[in-house]
């Protein structure tokens, strides 16, 4: 079947899918780009403000992540009702995991903000002074945008699963260039510390949720919410989203908690290594850019097709987003490597701090290519048939197995340092998309359906 000519009576056009991807793109874009551009921000107030917003940072990507793969959840359980034509239930779904998100969003907030010195020691161990001091504060702030975090990816996940990327992408257009020139006023006008980084996150935050909150209660939108103070749980469409949502976002948390524990690995390699590591995270994830982008369009697609009972459709989608991944990520790694030099210029890092974080950027590009599409872009389509359990599995194992246990082989007792965790990850990434390879072809994934 030619994957670039879309058989007629298919749910998606290619006029359909760039409309879902090209959005998806631009958001995710330019919530890469805003990451990118608050660090090089927080890099001219000193390499301690650098690594402690860093620290921080992993682990509000750990509950961000988790809240995604909840409404990740929703929208499967959404979309499959809507391929099977019951519109109802698929409003149903929107409307509990809406709810869900922002009341466990809320207490998960009180819980970060009441033991957030708790958790920077736990998570990190013994850090410098000035690291600690910048940490306590970022975290202190950024916290309180959590159930926001939570309410816009709920909401954006809505609208994706009708296709509708567009209204998400304006949104967070809006709102990340409010971040970014509250980042620059604070910082370079008001001579603020990391409060001038925080303090915009949170407030862009806010709105983006209030905004994605407003459309999508609008009653003339297919799959809104319901209008109500007062909400009751429906138990049985409740258990479906978590189905999906709960494992993905196990997954999900796991997997930064992971990146967490090897960044307080890297912490005890000196302020440098934690610099040179967290530029490599900040430019080097622009690697796998298109890539975040399909695979969230993708589990939309597939789980429409799913719940329209048709899985031929599901493999074709599969195949042609898998190719769509490896040629984007091969193009987008040919310009990072072009501008590198340029924009590790633009950090004022020591020689030797930026050589290093050189390494890593290049190495994560090439792996980003010839490897991490068949790892990442096939467990997307798994979740959209509601084989979110078994990938759970599959990769958290993997994940102790090769990156954590290997990450302390390698850069510790081998004596390798920071970059024998970048090493750790990449061979994690090879296991993963062998064992991916094998469940695809053995049709395992074809065996659930949530609704």
């Amino acid at each position: 079947m030619n994957i670039f000519k879309t058989p007629e009576g298919y749910l998606y056009s290619n006029r359909a899918l760039l409309y879902l991807f090209l959005p998806l793109l631009v958001e995710y874009a330019l919530e890469f780009f805003v990451g990118l551009a608050d660090s090089i921000m927080v890099a001219s107030l000193g390499e301690a403000a650098i690594s402690g917003v860093s620290l921080d940072d992993f682990l509000m990507q750990l509950l961000i992540f988790s809240f995604s793969a909840l409404a990740t959840g929703g929208a499967v359980v959404a979309g499959q009702y809507l391929g099977d034509k019951q519109v109802e239930k698929a409003q149903n779904a929107a409307t509990q995991l809406v709810w869900f998100s922002t009341i466990l969003s809320t207490l998960l907030m009180i819980a970060v903000i009441l033991s957030r010195q708790v958790l920077i020691g736990l998570l990190f161990g013994q850090i410098e002074a000035d690291v600690w001091h910048n940490a306590d504060i970022y975290l202190y702030i950024v916290a309180l945008s959590i159930p926001f975090i939570a309410m816009y990816n709920a909401g954006a996940a809505i609208f994706r699963t009708t296709n509708d990327a567009v209204l998400p992408m304006k949104i967070m257009l809006v709102c990340d260039v409010l971040n970014l020139a509250g980042n620059a006023f604070c910082i370079y006008y008001l001579g603020w510390d990391v409060r001038g980084v925080a303090i915009p996150t949170v407030i862009s935050r806010v709105i983006a949720a209030l905004a994605v909150l407003y459309f999508v209660l609008d009653e003339d939108y297919k799959l809104h919410i319901k209008r109500t103070i007062r909400h009751r749980f429906d138990v049985s469409i409740l258990k479906k989203v978590l189905q999906v949502g709960i494992p993905y976002g196990i997954e999900n948390g796991l997997f930064q908690l992971g990146r967490v524990l090897i960044l307080s690995l890297v912490s005890t390699f000196g302020t440098m290594a934690i610099a040179a590591n967290s530029v490599g995270y900040a430019v080097g994830i622009f690697s796998a850019l298109p890539g975040f982008a399909i695979n969230l369009g993708l589990t939309a697609i597939v789980s429409r097709c799913v719940g329209a009972n048709d899985y031929e459709q599901a493999r074709y989608y599969n195949k042609k987003c898998l190719v769509m991944v490896i040629v984007s990520c091969l193009i987008v790694n040919i310009v990072i490597f072009a501008l590198l030099p340029a924009v590790l210029g633009i950090y004022n890092l020591n020689p030797q701090t930026a050589q290093m974080a050189a390494e890593m950027i290049i190495w994560h590009g090439i792996f980003c290519i010839i490897i991490w599409p068949f790892g990442f872009t096939l467990p997307a389509t798994f979740r959209g048939a509601g084989d979110s359990r078994a990938v759970m599995y599959i990769s958290l194992i993997v994940m102790f197995t090769c990156r954590i246990a290997l990450s302390y082989v390698i850069a510790d007792w081998w004596h390798v340092g920071v970059f024998g965790t970048w090493i750790a990850m990449f061979i994690d990434w090879y296991v993963r998309a062998g064992i991916f390879i094998y469940r695809y072809f053995s049709n395992k994934w074809t065996q659930y359906r949530v609704v």
